[in-house]
Formats: C-alpha cells, sequence, structure tokens
C-alpha cells in the first residue's frame, strides 16, 4: 500500500496519458478529415526527388490505438491501476499469492502427512524422504552450509561429525527445530595481549601444533583459570552448552594462529536460527533425516 500523496501522483499520471492519448487521436482525426494525402512534406528530400510526405497515420494504426486507449480505461476500472484504488473485481496481487501459497501448502501437507509419525533417524534411511530433505535443505540451509553441507568460515561442516550440539538424531533435529546461540566471550581485556598470545599457543598445543608466538605453559594457566568452565580441563568442549573440541584440529571460525587468536581476543557470536515456526514439524524432521545423512556418508 503506498502513501496518499503517492497514490495520488500515479493515479493522476495515469488519468493525464489516457486524455492525452484520447487528445492526440482527436487530433489524428482532424487531420484525415482535412485531405486523405497532401503536398506537405517534412522538408527531407533524397537522391534530389526523393520526398518524405508527412501524411496521416493509417486507420489500422488509429484504430489500434483506439483499442488501446479502451483496453486501459476497462482495466483502469476493474483492476487497481489508480494508485491505491482497488478497482470494481476487488483483486489484488498480495491476495492471489496468498490464495496460490495456501493452495500449494495444502498439497505439500498432504504429501509430508505420511512423514508425519516417522522418527527422523528412520527417515535417514528412506529414499523418498531424503529427496524431499535435499530439496528442503537446499531452499533453507545451502546458503549457510553450502550446497553440500561442508559450511565455511564461521557455518559448521555437517559432513565430519564434529558436532558443537551433539549429533544424536535426537539433538540434530533440535537445533534445527528451536535454534541455537553460540557465544564465546572476549577475553584481551582479561588476559592483555601477551596473555592472548600465550593462550593461543596453548589451544593450539591442544591439537599437536605449534604457535609462531607465546608461552603455551601460561596459556595452560589462563586455560584452567577462564576456559575449562565451557570448553573442559582436557580441551574436549560440552555440546551441551555449544563448546567446541579444541582437540581436534576442526575449527568453526578457521585453525590458523591468527584466526584462533582474534577468537580469543574479541570472541565469537554465532546464531543458528530456529526453523519450526517457518517449515513445521514435519519439515524440521525431513531436514534432520538429510543432515544425518550427510554425516553417514
Amino acid at each position: 500500500m503506498m502513501s496518499s500523496g503517492m497514490s495520488l501522483f500515479v493515479a493522476a499520471a495515469a488519468i493525464l496519458n489516457t486524455v492525452a492519448a484520447v487528445g492526440l487521436l482527436v487530433w489524428m482525426r482532424k487531420r484525415r478529415g482535412e485531405t486523405a494525402q497532401t503536398s506537405d512534406t517534412t522538408g527531407h528530400t533524397w537522391d534530389g526527388d526523393l520526398r518524405e510526405y508527412n501524411n496521416p497515420l493509417p486507420r489500422w494504426w488509429l484504430w489500434l490505438f483506439v483499442l488501446s486507449v479502451v483496453f486501459a480505461i476497462i482495466y483502469a476500472v476493474l483492476y487497481p491501476a489508480l494508485g491505491n484504488a482497488r478497482g470494481s473485481l476487488g483483486w489484488s496481487q498480495i491476495e492471489q499469492w496468498e490464495q496460490l501459497q495456501a493452495e500449494q501448502e495444502t498439497t505439500a501437507q498432504r504429501i509430508l502427512s505420511v512423514y508425519a509419525d516417522r522418527g527422523s533417524h528412520e527417515l535417514a534411511r528412506d529414499p523418498a524422504a531424503l529427496s524431499i530433505g535435499r530439496n528442503l535443505f537446499a531452499n533453507n540451509c545451502a546458503a549457510c552450509h553450502g550446497s553440500d553441507g561442508r559450511g565455511g568460515s564461521g557455518f559448521p561442516n555437517l559432513t565430519d561429525q564434529d558436532w558443537l550440539w551433539g549429533g544424536s538424531p535426537e539433538l540434530i533435529e533440535a537445533s534445527i527445530a528451536g535454534g541455537r546461540m553460540g557465544v564465546m566471550a572476549p577475553w584481551l581485556e582479561v588476559l592483555g595481549e601477551q596473555g592472548v598470545d600465550d593462550a593461543t599457543a596453548y589451544v593450539m598445543s591442544l591439537s599437536g601444533r605449534q604457535a609462531p608466538k607465546g608461552n603455551a605453559a601460561a596459556g595452560a594457566v589462563h586455560f584452567n583459570s577462564y576456559c575449562i568452565a565451557c570448553h573442559g580441563v582436557d580441551g574436549k568442549g560440552n555440546p551441551a552448552v555449544g563448546a567446541p573440541n579444541l582437540t581436534d584440529n576442526v575449527w568453526l571460525h578457521g585453525g590458523s594462529a591468527s584466526a584462533i587468536r582474534a577468537t580469543i581476543a574479541a570472541g565469537r557470536q554465532n546464531n543458528m536460527p530456529a526453523q519450526t515456526d517457518r517449515l513445521g514439524e514435519v519439515r524440521v524432521k525431513l531436514l534432520a533425516a538429510y543432515v544425518q545423512s550427510l554425516g553417514d556418508r
């Protein structure tokens, strides 16, 4: 719905355009009434004697123009054409779209109803269910997790069996249904620059690597003071709070020394939006089945 001022502008422009078209028709009719052909030329001459005459337009063109004007007037009466005026038929493209959406949803619910009483673990072995789940994934999840489910920086890989919030069928379905919010607090103000370097060195040592700078032993002290509540004493993480395993060399935001340091210094915040309200329980279950199948490949 446009504003009242814009509605008046659009209506006035449409009416003036139609009036101008009618005026042009009247003017052309008078010219044709004068003579079928005149001796008036446009002043253009080619090859010495080839002149361009200023004759009236052909009748068939004028009648097409008349039909166009008549069509415009009828359309403006029946359909929305003058700003916010709905037209005598009351048609709306939004209402038509909503009607088509409702019809499609009715058809979809009829197709999906056969999966309503089956669990996602069972559906993960059903080719027909996985086909639907694949389409749902492509339309709703691939933008973040990639068309192959391998994710990217900041978006989890769904094919590697490394799950922040747990990889059981129930937990995967819960992640899709209710969404997840992962928060890693920033530690630069607490640890200082040297402390962040030391913590980075220790975290990298957990996966068998060596940082270019920092003291891993000093970092272990920081880790035991601030990090074990989420990541555990051994650094293997805690799916209950979405804390990642720091020992398996799988990194959500990059595993380079600079990326790990940036994570420790500035923190991270990830949000997986809930999908139940958008897709419904059955679609969530089919999506969960497809995601489980990605990890089984």
